[in-house]
């Protein structure tokens, strides 16, 4: 038989994986500020195999309109900023020799646009996330009451379950806002 508290905490889980989804999304969503965190998904060939930039260069925020690369072996200079160059950020390196410059230039209106709506769909796949991990949880309650639970428990824990599942929408929604408010800021 389902036991009911392995039923929600199964269900919490699968939520809270979307909501790590969530921020690990938005994270790579620039908002106009220089951060590190817009290299994470940029990989390079380091002797064959491909790791992130962090693995290969010290990375460093100097100001708010800048990052620098500086790589431990002079030979992924031209390697990472190719990486860069291919990637979909949009950005131009510039390389001195030393180090490796990132200029994020300051965000146009309609650029700003795309990225809240590219935000406001991560929001969305991390929402359908939560509610197929309530509807998941809802198919195993009723399974549940076939293999003998209380058709009275079934209902509280359906209750719990639409606590839980509001809880996590309004977290995806506070952080959709906050970012869109991040995104949007001059």
């Amino acid at each position: 038989m389902v036991d009911v508290k392995t039923c929600l905490d199964n269900a919490q889980e699968k939520m809270d994986m979307a909501i790590m989804y969530l921020e690990e999304a938005l994270a790579h969503i620039r908002a106009g500020k220089a951060s590190t965190r817009l290299l994470d998904g940029i990989r390079v060939d380091s002797y064959g195999s491909m790791v992130p930039i962090s693995n290969v260069a010290a990375l460093t925020t100097p100001d708010a309109r800048s990052i620098t690369i500086k790589p431990w072996d002079k030979g992924m200079f031209r390697i990472i900023e190719k990486a860069i160059i291919d990637s979909d950020l949009g950005i131009m390196p510039e390389n001195n020799g030393e180090v490796i410059r990132i200029g994020i230039p300051p965000l146009t209106e309609e650029r700003r646009k795309q990225l809240a709506k590219q935000c406001k769909a991560e929001g969305e796949t991390a929402k359908v996330s939560v509610r197929n991990a309530r509807r998941d949880g809802i198919d195993m309650l009723k399974k549940a009451v076939k293999d003998g639970l209380a058709e009275d428990e079934q209902k509280n824990a359906e209750a719990k379950l639409q606590k839980i599942h509001d809880k996590y929408i309004k977290q995806i929604d506070d952080m959709l806002a906050e970012k869109d408010k991040e995104i949007m800021t001059v």
